[in-house]
């Protein structure tokens, strides 16, 4: 029988990150130690509105980063001011869960965010106070799945990482665990 494939990380959770969790918030079962329950990666791009091609584009790329087809998120009201029509097409999201959202997060960690230019580390204040995590990426060619050469526009996208925590210290002592560098 063929063994069945688990991400690095999942393997360091349960073997080192839940158990000093465990000990370091003293918990009284094991199931009250955080997770990631989900990583969700969503590109706004209000500039389809002139050239539809970008969204298609965006499709593509942001499934080659993921790792998952990705969907076109549609306008669910009117804007005048911004010449937007309910249902037009305005973004790309993702939704990564159990061995894909692990993959995600460590090449996210440990190799796109090391190529960010000058780099310093990402803000440890952007936890929304449930342990959750959002941080915004500015250009999406910090991905090695993207060839540089064949990008017409360059996007940023958002990247929230939802756990189990309770609190926004347990969130980061989860995230630092996982070796996600937060600034000083």
């Amino acid at each position: 029988m063929a063994e069945r494939y688990v991400p690095r990380l999942l393997t360091k959770y349960r073997s080192e990150i839940a158990p000093a969790l465990l000990k370091e918030f003293s918990y009284s079962n094991p199931m009250q130690v955080p997770r990631v329950e989900k990583i969700n990666i969503n590109a706004g791009l209000g500039m389809a509105l002139q050239n539809p091609k970008i969204i298609e584009e965006a499709v593509k790329q942001l499934t080659m980063i993921a790792g998952q087809k990705a969907v076109i998120a549609k306008a669910k009201k009117s804007v005048a001011n911004f010449r937007l029509r309910e249902g037009q097409a305005i973004g790309v999201t993702v939704t990564l869960r159990r061995a894909q959202m692990y993959d995600f997060l460590d090449r996210f960690v440990n190799i796109a965010l090391p190529r960010v230019r000058d780099f310093r580390g990402i803000s440890p204040k952007a936890f929304d106070g449930r342990g959750n995590y959002t941080c915004g990426i500015r250009e999406h060619i910090i991905f090695p799945e993207i060839d540089y050469n064949s990008v017409e526009k360059i996007y940023g996208f958002n990247i929230t990482i939802v756990t189990s925590a309770k609190t926004n210290d347990e969130g980061r002592a989860l995230l630092k665990g996982f070796g996600m560098p937060f600034r000083q």
